[in-house]
């Protein structure tokens, strides 16, 4: 690669450091799925419209086709692949398998990474377009079925399965250890070996 136009960067994904030479035009998107083999995370549009692409930087949903990976080096990236805990399933995970949160599965990463995020949006109290009483004191507002619209209206399903997708955004939400485990997945794991 030429010098002047690419550089070595290390990102931290999924609690793992790695390293590689990339052209500073390269997308975290094609960093993830073409140098790294990580293939859950999606290209749909390629043009940060349909949140395919959704993962975590630093606990913040992110289209990752518009993010330069030169621009994430140092960051806390969280992809699919890191959103369980071992076996565990995320309580998100769970749900969207409870309750058929998918069909064609494409679109179902980032689907659960923006509403991973989305869960602790809302419980820092961030209003949403459809929240009534955007007042700090207020609180978070109640996480209604129009409030997890809203808030997932980032992430397309061309298959129409949005009324499974709210009904398990809703359930994780109302878990006991839904608010733990997006609180832990949002703060990326702490583990950083440096991995080839």
């Amino acid at each position: 690669m030429d010098p002047s136009t690419s550089s070595d960067i290390t990102l931290h994904i999924n609690g793992e450091k790695h390293t590689l030479p990339v052209d500073h035009r390269t997308t975290l998107l094609d960093a993830l799925r073409e140098r790294l083999d990580m293939t859950g995370t999606k290209k749909g549009c390629d043009q940060g419209q349909c949140g395919a692409c959704t993962v975590m930087i630093d606990g913040r949903r992110a289209v990752s086709c518009l993010q330069l990976a030169v621009a994430a080096e140092g960051r806390e990236i969280t992809t699919i692949e890191g959103v369980a805990e071992g076996d565990q399933l995320h309580p998100v995970q769970q749900a969207f398998l409870d309750l058929d949160g998918f069909q064609c599965g494409y679109c179902t990463p980032g689907q659960i990474c923006s509403a991973v995020a989305m869960l602790e949006e809302h419980a820092a109290g961030w209003p949403s377009a459809a929240t009534g009483d955007v007042r700090p004191e207020a609180g978070p507002p109640p996480l209604t079925p129009e409030e997890i619209r809203e808030r997932m209206s980032g992430n397309l399903c061309r298959c129409g399965a949005y009324v499974s997708i709210v009904e398990a955004v809703s359930r994780a939400a109302n878990t006991p250890t839904g608010a733990a485990a997006t609180a832990k997945a949002t703060a990326g794991a702490g583990n950083t070996e440096e991995a080839a």
